[in-house]
């Protein structure tokens, strides 16, 4: 298969990914991975009276698992913590102009990324974190959804 199956934003992002890195003092981590494909994604945040003043990402997978996690640090960065829980999936594929079917649960774990570093931050900030529901079985999701 060529890469044309990405689109040319898809590209530019795993190429040039924004926010790669570390914050050492992070106010909240979030770690995911998808054993299937073998990404795993790290995501670090940094919170200032309710808003993302820094986002960071490690990501160790494919090109669309760092193309996705740039993306989704692009997306959330200087928003509410609310704004930034609303970040779908979709979302962060359709901003980089599409992904191939097979390569979708890339996105999914962006998404979950974002959410797990808030949930790090909220436990250790309020005691309580998010009511994270468990994503079982990424790829049939989004194979049935196209």
């Amino acid at each position: 298969m060529s890469n044309t199956q990405y689109s040319e934003k898809v590209m530019e992002h795993f190429m040039n990914p924004r926010n790669v890195g570390e914050i050492p003092d992070a106010d909240g981590v979030g770690t995911v991975g998808n054993p299937v494909c073998g990404d795993i994604m790290r995501m670090y945040i940094k919170v200032e009276n309710n808003v993302l003043t820094d986002v960071k990402f490690k990501t160790f997978g494919c090109g669309a698992a760092i193309a996705t996690s740039s993306m989704a640090t692009e997306l959330i960065k200087g928003k509410t913590i609310e704004e930034a829980l609303a970040l779908t999936n979709k979302a962060v594929a359709e901003a980089l102009g599409g992904l191939p079917p097979v390569k979708m649960h890339c996105s999914v774990l962006a998404e979950e990324a974002v959410q797990s570093a808030i949930d790090d931050y909220l436990k250790k900030t309020t005691g309580k974190g998010l009511d994270l529901k468990a994503h079982d079985d990424h790829e049939h999701q989004s194979e049935e959804e196209n």
